[in-house]
C-alpha cells in the first residue's frame, strides 16, 4: 500500500485551506460547513458564544447583559479563527447552502447535528439562536479600507459594509444617505423608476458614477420627493459637502434601522483581522472601542461586533498603548466574550479533515508501529532545548498522524508565525495566503506515491512558502543544486535550516537535531 491509499478522502482533493470572508461560491460554502471540525475546544467556544448571545435575547432590558455585545477571537497564524467567525456568520444568518454537485440543500444549522456536536444542550441552543432574523456582515477590514492612516478608517469601513448590506451605495456615503432618506419617505422605488426612465440603465448599475449623472438624478429626485428641479438640484449639489458622520451618528443610523425591524432582529458585524489592521495605532484601537461602545449603548444588545486578532485583547491594547497612554478599559468591558484558539485545535482539524484513515490503513499502520515503534521514536528524538518536540506516544497516535510526526504540527505553527513576524516573506504569507492545512496537504501529496516506510521530512514543507520568500534567502536555496561543491542532499538540508532559522529557542540547529528533522525513512540511518 502507498501513502495515497491510506486516507478516507482523496489526499489531493481541493481543500480551501485559506478561509476568505468574501469567498461565497456554493462549493466553498458547502465544503466549509460540511468539513468544519467541532473539536472539544471549538465546542466550548461555541457554548460560550451562544450563552452570551442568547442571554441578550432572553434579557433584552438588562444593560449589564446587552452591553456585552463584543466578541474577541484571537489565535496564532493559521489557528482557524477566520474559519470560526465565518461559521458563526453562516449560523447566525442560518444560511441556505447547496451542494453544487448533487443539488442537495441544507441550512447552516442542519450541518451542526449530533454527528458534529456531541453536546445536546449546545445543539439545542444553536437551533434556538437561528430562529430569529439577522443582518450578518462578514468582512476582512484590510480589504474594505481605503486607508489605515485616516483616524476614521474603521468608522468608514463599518459604514461602508452596513450600507452595502442594506443595498445602498458603499463607495459614496452621501449617496447612501440620500437613498436612506428616500426609503424613509417611501420614495426610493419611485426614484429608481424615474432614473431608469431618464437614463436607460438601472440606478444600481450607474450610481457609482453619480458625478456624471447629475441631470438624471435631479430629475428623479424632483419626481420622487415632489420637489422643483431647482430645489432638487441644490439639495443634490450640497449633499457631498453637507454629509457628516461620526461614531455616535453611525450607531444612531444602525439603531434607526433596527427600529424598523422586528424586535428580535440583529445586526452583526464580523470583522476579520482587526488586530493586524490596527497594529500599534492607538487611535484606531480607540475608534474600535468607541464604535463598540456606542453600538452597545444605542442598540441595546441588538448590534454585535465580533472580531479576530492575532493577539488576545489585552496584548492588542498593550501594543496600541505603547505610543500614548489611553484609557481602553471600556473596550475590555464590551468585548466580554474572549475566545483564544490554541494549537491543539489545529492539530485536531488537520487530523480529521486531511489524515483520516481507512480501516485497512488502521490495521496496516498499527502493525507497522507494533514492529518498529521503538525504532521510529528513536529516530525522532531531539537533543538540547528541543526535548519537548516528541514522537508518537502510542500506536493510535501513529495511525492518526502518519505520514507526519506529532512534533511537526507544533513546530510548523511556530515556523509560520515566526517567519511572518520577522518579515522573511512578503505580504501574502502575512495575510494568510498560506495555511497550515494547505502546507500539510501539499507535503502529503508530495509523498503520496511512496510506500508506508517513509516519514515526511521538514524540508518537504518548504515549497508551501517558497514563492513568498523575499530576496537573498530564496536565491541561496535556489542556487544550491547548481553549486558543484555541494551534494544533492545539501539543498534539502538548506531548506530545513531556513525553516528553523528564527526559532533557536525551540530547536537548535545542531547536527543531531537537523538529522532528526530530515528523517525521511523509518529505518534511515541518522549518522
Amino acid at each position: 500500500m502507498i501513502i495515497r491509499d491510506l486516507f478516507q478522502k482523496p489526499i489531493d482533493r481541493p481543500i480551501n485551506g485559506v478561509i476568505k470572508a468574501d469567498q461565497m461560491d456554493a462549493a466553498s460554502v458547502w465544503q466549509e460547513l460540511e468539513e468544519y471540525v467541532v473539536t472539544k475546544q471549538i465546542s466550548e467556544y461555541l457554548r460560550r458564544f451562544f450563552d452570551a448571545y442568547l442571554a441578550a435575547i432572553d434579557r433584552p432590558h438588562d444593560a449589564a447583559i446587552t452591553d456585552r455585545m463584543g466578541v474577541w477571537v484571537s489565535g496564532f497564524f493559521g489557528s482557524g479563527k477566520s474559519h470560526f467567525i465565518k461559521i458563526l456568520s453562516y449560523l447566525l444568518e442560518n444560511l441556505q447552502a447547496q451542494n453544487p454537485e448533487t443539488g442537495e440543500k441544507r441550512s447552516a444549522a442542519q450541518f451542526f447535528d449530533h454527528h458534529k456536536i456531541k453536546d445536546a444542550m449546545l445543539q439545542a441552543d444553536i437551533q434556538r439562536a437561528v430562529q430569529g432574523t439577522a443582518d450578518v456582515i462578514l468582512f476582512n477590514i484590510d480589504a474594505k479600507a481605503d486607508s489605515k492612516t485616516d483616524r476614521d478608517a474603521i468608522l468608514q469601513v463599518f459604514l461602508r459594509v452596513f450600507n452595502e448590506k442594506l443595498g445602498y451605495s458603499g463607495d459614496a456615503p452621501h449617496i447612501a444617505d440620500m437613498e436612506r432618506h428616500l426609503v424613509s419617505k417611501g420614495a426610493l422605488d419611485v426614484f429608481k423608476a424615474a432614473f431608469a426612465a431618464s437614463n436607460g440603465s438601472t440606478w444600481e448599475q450607474e450610481r457609482d458614477a453619480v458625478d456624471f449623472l447629475r441631470d438624471d438624478i435631479v430629475a428623479a429626485l424632483a419626481q420622487a420627493l415632489k420637489m422643483t428641479p431647482e430645489s432638487a438640484g441644490q439639495w443634490f449639489d450640497r449633499a457631498r459637502d453637507d454629509f457628516r458622520i461620526n461614531i455616535e451618528n453611525f450607531a444612531k443610523v444602525v439603531n434607526d434601522y433596527l427600529v424598523t425591524r422586528p424586535a428580535s432582529h440583529k445586526v452583526i458585524f464580523l470583522v476579520d483581522e482587526v488586530g493586524q489592521f490596527i497594529g500599534a495605532n492607538s487611535q484606531l484601537m480607540l475608534s474600535l472601542q468607541t464604535i463598540t461602545e456606542q453600538l452597545g449603548t444605542q442598540c441595546k444588545g441588538r448590534a454585535w461586533v465580533i472580531v479576530t486578532s492575532q493577539e488576545d485583547i489585552d496584548a492588542a491594547i498593550g501594543e496600541a498603548n505603547k505610543a500614548k497612554s489611553q484609557d481602553f478599559s471600556k473596550i475590555q468591558g464590551r468585548f466580554h466574550t474572549r475566545l483564544s484558539l490554541a494549537s491543539s485545535n489545529t492539530d485536531e482539524v488537520i487530523g480529521e479533515r486531511l489524515l483520516s484513515k481507512t480501516e485497512a490503513a488502521h490495521v496496516l499502520l498499527r502493525d507497522a508501529f507494533a514492529g518498529k515503534g521503538d525504532v521510529i521514536n528513536n529516530q525522532l528524538s531531539f537533543v538540547g532545548n528541543a526535548v519537548s518536540l516528541r514522537g508518537y506516544k502510542d500506536a493510535a497516535e501513529f495511525v492518526a498522524c502518519y505520514p507526519f510526526a506529532p512534533y511537526q504540527f507544533t513546530l510548523l505553527q511556530k515556523i509560520f508565525e515566526t517567519i511572518r513576524k520577522v518579515g522573511a516573506t512578503g505580504k501574502h504569507l502575512s495575510r494568510g495566503e498560506r495555511s497550515l492545512l494547505d502546507a500539510f496537504q501539499s507535503a502529503a501529496v508530495r509523498n503520496a506515491p511512496k510506500g508506508i516506510d517513509v516519514l515526511v521530512p521538514l524540508y518537504d514543507f518548504y515549497p508551501s512558502i517558497e514563492s513568498f520568500i523575499d530576496g537573498m534567502a530564496k536565491r541561496s536555496i535556489d542556487e544550491a543544486p547548481l553549486n558543484p561543491a555541494l551534494q544533492p542532499y545539501d539543498s534539502q538540508l538548506l531548506k530545513a535550516m531556513f525553516l528553523i532559522r528564527y526559532i533557536p529557542d525551540i530547536v537548535k540547529p545542531n547536527i543531531d537535531n537537523l538529522a532528526t528533522l530530515c528523517i525521511d525513512q523509518i529505518d534511515a540511518d541518522k549518522l
